[in-house]
């Protein structure tokens, strides 16, 4: 998710954001294939680089579709399209004289009989002692290091010591165009983000010099001139190419987007360890040419994405990865939303699971989910849905404005950290509002102003719902689904016109429970190797796991059982409505003293009417395992008491709680202390524990079930079962 942070998903951002504006766009990206870890891992896998490439081309699509990132094109540097296009551009370089050809020693593997790439070379890093740094780099510390650097190098082919041997190789004359670059960049781009502009500068201060395009190896696209066997071109050439290739392959008219600098701005979103190639090399490849090519324009590149107080690592397997994002269940709007708001835009930045808890329960529940349930749900309530027209609160306005300027400033530079910590930034203010004027007081004591700010809220959550979509695709169409707004596009926000009807509203998130996040943490520790040896044991545990969970301990008295394993929560009714698809089933939604409202689903509508139920305190089983109900999600189960002999479960009473506050866990009397376990509860376990009226009151194995001295009664069923 370090690569996600930093390139993929702030590009599908920035796209989404442009498009909302009404720009024309080409959002191009693509599997770089010619690398040499590729040959590596074909080599561990015993097949192909071409077999290693065609299954990470898939698995790659199919995660960048999970988490909402919608290319034009994704497209590979294998296609015949690129391979023509390189060796073109190759060639046309080579028949003008711009390269030069130089002799040299290279790494040479004397038992598997081929040259070595750097990444084929591994000793002890000189600069922090880490074994296994590569010819290239050390992934422990993050030097920079050459093969000549490493202590004891080895190949990693045949761990023999490399010996040098003599090769000649084509060269770029970097320094041809150093002016020029001097001139373009730093004179011209001076806006660019400091660590592009910072990085670019230290390479030109220290004096470019010719770089080779082409290298000793089997797998890339060969060097398409005489006596040049056996080598292949560079990567770093050949892959930025790739991006004009790709762009031929999505369209046609290729030259529209890449011939017409004039009128066209080519933004990329690269790795902070990638500059130097897109800001340097690539653009003088182009030059080279001595064509009109459509040159950069910004660039937006980040710091590092660090993982529990260590690197990530690709080639060891640590950290968290696409496919590892799906597997959590953890919905994609959610790692988009915290890949954002910790973005390490300026500075390295620590991924926790503690931090990343946090940030969700904090930002995304506490906060705009929160806003956009209380106010939605109380214009629902008192309004019908509608406020209409009329008076807006003036001051909200104008802090609204405001604060939408700013968020639309940073997206034009693509500072995209500072645009969502802004979003959410607004979002508190609508909470401040909404709780700074009692609307519930407000209405009876000034009614026009309880509209005129409640009417500024929904515009409001209006725009937050334009705002977010860029970020979270999936959040902002369902906040806009609620105001009856789906077209909404960025012109929209800050324009108070027009009336908002309000339709059927949903949680926007579930909480992250600490269990949850223990689970995730363990899951996800360790390389990934580890975590095939844990997944070979998951089966097992999986299956004793559902064996125990929730069923009554034999070493246990049924009180116990009941005080560890039921959580039974005083929730009032907010909301309730009839299912569209079930005629006896209401879908309620339940103040359970938590930060958001809870759904539930009930067969209660032969026996109650909607204003028999509004605003009255229910017994709520809390912690019961969610189940569909004709599509529609039930999040615990109310209790009710039935006449004990009435076998067609055609009686029905609830267990009205008014005399206790909002979240009240119910005890049975004299219970005391207890740790409650706090996984889901299956239904067939909870009636294992059952529960009964006894003169009215409800209880489980003969013991009273209140809080305080308070104990919930009914008048109908007096003896009667309860569930």
């Amino acid at each position: 998710i370090g690569h996600l942070a930093g390139v993929y998903v702030p590009a599908d951002i920035y796209v989404r954001y442009l498009r909302m504006k009404g720009e024309d766009v080409l959002y191009v990206c693509g599997s770089d294939e010619h690398g040499v870890p590729i040959t590596i891992k074909a080599r561990q896998q015993g097949c192909s680089p071409q077999d290693i490439v065609d299954k990470y081309n898939k698995i790659i699509k199919d995660f960048f579709s999970g988490l909402g990132i919608n290319f034009d094109i994704y497209g590979r540097t294998t296609s015949e399209t690129h391979a023509k296009n390189a060796s073109d551009f190759f060639k046309k370089l080579y028949n003008e004289g711009k390269f030069v050809t130089r002799e040299s020693e290279q790494y040479y593997d004397p038992e598997a009989k081929t040259f070595l790439a750097d990444r084929y070379i591994v000793g002890t890093c000189p600069k922090c002692g880490a074994e296994g740094a590569y010819g290239d780099q050390c992934e422990k510390c993050g030097s920079t290091l050459s093969p000549d650097e490493l202590i004891n190098p080895k190949s990693k082919l045949s761990g023999a010591e490399p010996i040098k041997k003599k090769t000649t190789h084509w060269y770029l004359p970097l320094q041809d165009y150093e002016q020029w670059l001097r001139e373009w960049i730093l004179e011209g781009h001076k806006e660019w983000r400091s660590n592009v502009y910072g990085q670019v500068k230290s390479w030109l201060d220290g004096g470019l010099q010719p770089r080779a395009v082409t290298r000793d190896l089997d797998w890339g696209v060969p060097v398409p001139v005489e006596g040049a066997e056996g080598k292949v071109l560079y990567v770093w050439f050949d892959a930025p190419i790739g991006y004009i290739s790709i762009t031929a392959n999505a369209t046609e008219n290729w030259e529209y987007w890449w011939r017409d600098p004039e009128n066209t701005d080519l933004f990329q979103f690269i790795g902070k360890d990638n500059i130097p190639f897109h800001t340097v090399i690539f653009p003088s490849s182009l030059l080279a040419t001595g064509e009109k090519w459509t040159m950069l324009h910004h660039m937006s590149s980040t710091e590092y994405l660090n993982y529990e107080g260590g690197k990530f690592s690709k080639s060891r397997g640590i950290g968290i990865f696409g496919n590892d994002v799906q597997e959590t269940g953890i919905p994609a709007d959610v790692w988009r939303f915290y890949m954002f708001y910790n973005r390490p835009e300026k500075q390295d930045f620590t991924f926790t699971w503690k931090d990343f808890q946090e940030k969700i329960n904090k930002e995304l529940i506490g906060n705009l989910s929160n806003l956009v349930n209380r106010t939605l749900t109380f214009v629902k309530r008192f309004y019908d849905g509608n406020l209409g027209e009329g008076a807006l609160d003036e001051d909200l306005v104008s802090q609204i404005l405001e604060k939408e300027k700013e968020i639309t400033d940073s997206l034009e530079r693509a500072d995209e950290r500072d645009a969502l910590r802004a979003i959410f930034a607004l979002s508190d203010i609508g909470n401040k509002a909404f709780q700074a004027s009692e609307p519930w007081k407000l209405r009876n004591e000034d009614p026009e102003k309880a509209k005129a700010i409640l009417r500024t809220l929904v515009y409001l959550i209006r725009d937050l719902g334009v705002m977010v979509t860029p970020f979270m695709p999936s959040t902002g169409d369902k906040i806009l689904s609620f105001v009856s707004s789906p077209s909404a596009v960025w012109k929209d926000c800050g324009d108070f016109s027009g009336e908002i009807h309000i339709g059927d509203i949903s949680l926007l998130f579930e909480k992250l429970e600490d269990k949850r996040v223990e689970e995730l943490r363990e899951r996800y520790s360790g390389s990934q190797k580890d975590r095939e040896e844990k997944k070979a044991e998951e089966p097992k545990k999986t299956e004793k796991k559902n064996k125990d969970e929730g069923k009554m301990d034999e070493s246990k008295s049924l009180l116990e059982n009941w005080a560890e394993k039921v959580i039974l929560k005083v929730s009032k009714i907010i909301e309730c409505e009839k299912h569209p698809e079930g005629d006896k089933l209401y879908i309620l939604k339940l103040d359970c003293g938590e930060e958001e409202p809870r759904q539930i689903v009930s067969s209660i509508v032969p026996y109650y009417k909607k204003e028999e139920l509004m605003g009255r305190n229910i017994v709520l089983v809390s912690n019961l395992k969610p189940a569909n109900f004709r599509g529609v999600k039930s999040y615990g189960m109310l209790l009710a008491a039935s006449d004990a002999a009435d076998e067609s479960h055609s009686t029905c009473e609830l267990i009205f709680a008014d005399e206790l506050p909002v979240g009240t866990v119910l005890e049975y009397e004299g219970q005391g202390e207890t740790q409650k376990i706090t996984t889901y509860l299956k239904a067939d376990h909870f009636f294992a524990l059952p529960m009964k009226t006894i003169d009215g009151y409800l209880t489980v194995d003969g013991k009273k079930i209140g809080k305080d001295g308070v104990y919930p009664r009914v008048s109908k069923y007096v003896n009667g079962n309860v569930g």
